[in-house]
């Protein structure tokens, strides 16, 4: 397996998960754009576009550095048609930036509500829209193109929603793109899936919520491994899953998990939302 000359645009890839997905692929030294919002340091959230590269860089990859609001229409293009003219194409788009906002419903300020669907919806669709000639061309060269959205498998169940409605709403809104979008390019070759992990992950994101412990979550690495095995399936076989970090390592014969625990030892991790 290999991502090899393959040119992989990120959202919101600065830091999180998103930069452990960009570190891996880098590794086999394919080209990624990450385009996220920050370009100067922030006191509370580590990382920028600009040193997420040099990472990129010294893992052996070549970087782009994008800086990119997916609230932004005109910014979306620009950006994506900026890394499909560096790199003459673009093969792989991961959908990682996200908003989230724990509330219920009656203490979720509209601003808060509008920023997760302008974030997880409205991004993740424009971002793919913009993406997706890009990737026929790919398909049409044989270069195997694929859409990867960090996003819940889709559930009806009362229990993922009655505590924090918005989030839920704009997190399966993310997965419906996957539903859709499978769907409607199969017939094109491009792999659409979705990616979500069964327990807590230590990100900066997380850290910020209160009460979160973060000896008891995995690390990034986790999903970045995962990520790599479905980049590397044939995506005209593979497409249309909701995949879960460890069920899809499990199946390639990963089953020892420790190097992922934040803490070694951990055994009781804390779970993430929507999985039974």
């Amino acid at each position: 397996m290999t991502l090899a000359g393959k040119a992989i645009f990120i959202t919101g890839g600065s830091r999180g998960i998103g930069l452990a997905i960009a570190l891996k692929a880098a590794k086999d030294g394919a080209s990624i754009a990450i385009a996220a919002k920050t370009a100067e340091a922030h006191l509370q959230l580590p990382g920028t576009i600009f040193t997420a590269a040099k990472e990129i860089e010294a893992a052996g990859g070549t970087a782009l550095p994008i800086q990119c609001d997916i609230r932004d229409e005109a910014a979306i293009l620009a950006a994506v048609e900026q890394a499909a003219s560096a790199f003459g194409g673009l093969d792989i788009l991961i959908n990682n930036a996200s908003a989230i906002n724990l509330t219920p419903t009656e203490k979720t300020p509209a601003k808060r509500f509008d920023l997760m669907f302008d974030v997880n919806v409205r991004g993740t669709f424009l971002t793919s829209q913009a993406v997706i000639p890009y990737l026929k061309k790919s398909a049409a060269a044989g270069r195997n193109p694929h859409i990867l959205t960090l996003s819940p498998p889709l559930s009806m169940k009362p229990k993922w929603f009655k505590n924090h409605v918005a989030y839920t709403m704009s997190k399966y809104g993310m997965s419906m793109c996957v539903l859709g979008m499978a769907e409607e390019f199969k017939r094109d070759g491009i792999g659409v899936n979705a990616l979500w992990p069964r327990t807590a992950i230590d990100t900066a994101a997380l850290q910020m919520i209160p009460g979160v412990d973060t000896d008891f979550c995995r690390t990034p690495e986790i999903l970045a491994d995962a990520a790599y095995l479905i980049l590397n399936r044939d995506g005209k076989d593979c497409s249309g899953n909701f995949f879960v970090d460890d069920e899809l390592l499990a199946s390639a014969g990963i089953t020892d998990l420790e190097k992922y625990s934040v803490k070694p030892g951990t055994t009781d991790f804390l779970l993430d939302f929507f999985l039974d």
